[in-house]
């Protein structure tokens, strides 16, 4: 077999299951199912990079608030080692993971490195209500000062980290509000640092690739 594979192919080799879903978007039509699927894979490839600059700009930024909140109260900048007592069981798991991770091959442990080892979703456990009177109030409120309510910042990162989740696993997202998400995704930044959030939209191709949407049937 030669040349570029059918649409029934490519349905049979990606799974009729996974396929199953863009049919039924626009109406059962095979060949147009192929043309959504691979929209949906653009749009994913194109918002991954700039939820990966969102990502990279507030886990920072809860680190240096972190790190600096840590290093004054307890004496110890490190504040994933918990000098104060006041982390979950389940985020010191994520962290002894992160630290693992980190120290692979012998490398010596940083902070840097740990950080970057820690998810997404990590970094909005952070902001649940069981940490509103022990890192929301003395800490990390002074990362968005514009946002007296932590529930506000917590509800941005949540529906993003789901967004993350889906196009890490490639899920659909077409059937997702994503000019609504890209809106979040600048929101966050902006709250985080204005400057690096102009950047970031300067650099960012979803809403033109949203145009290019292949009609689904959705709004």
């Amino acid at each position: 077999m030669s040349g570029l594979p059918t649409a029934v192919l490519l349905e049979e080799r990606l799974s009729p299951e996974r396929f199953s879903g863009y049919r039924a978007a626009v109406g059962g039509d095979l060949a147009a199912a192929v043309e959504l699927y691979d929209w949906n894979a653009r749009m994913g490839a194109t918002f991954w990079s700039t939820l990966g600059h969102v990502e990279v700009l507030v886990r920072n930024a809860m680190h240096q608030r972190l790190a600096a909140w840590s290093g004054q109260r307890y004496g110890e900048p490190r504040w994933y080692l918990d000098p104060g007592n006041v982390l979950t069981p389940k985020t010191l798991q994520a962290i002894r993971a992160a630290r693992d991770n980190a120290t692979r091959n012998r490398r010596p442990e940083t902070p840097g490195r740990v950080i970057a080892e820690l998810s997404f979703g990590f970094w909005r456990f952070l902001l649940i209500s069981s940490y509103d009177r022990s890192l929301w109030k003395p800490c990390l409120s002074q990362i968005w000062t514009g946002q007296s309510r932590r529930q506000s910042v917590y509800d941005v990162f949540d529906r993003l980290n789901d967004l993350r989740n889906r196009i890490a696993h490639h899920e659909p997202v077409y059937n997702r509000p994503i000019a609504a998400l890209h809106a979040d995704a600048l929101r966050l930044a902006e709250w985080t640092c204005p400057a690096t959030a102009k950047w970031i939209e300067s650099r960012c191709g979803v809403l033109g690739v949203l145009r290019t949407r292949p009609w689904t049937g959705r709004p």
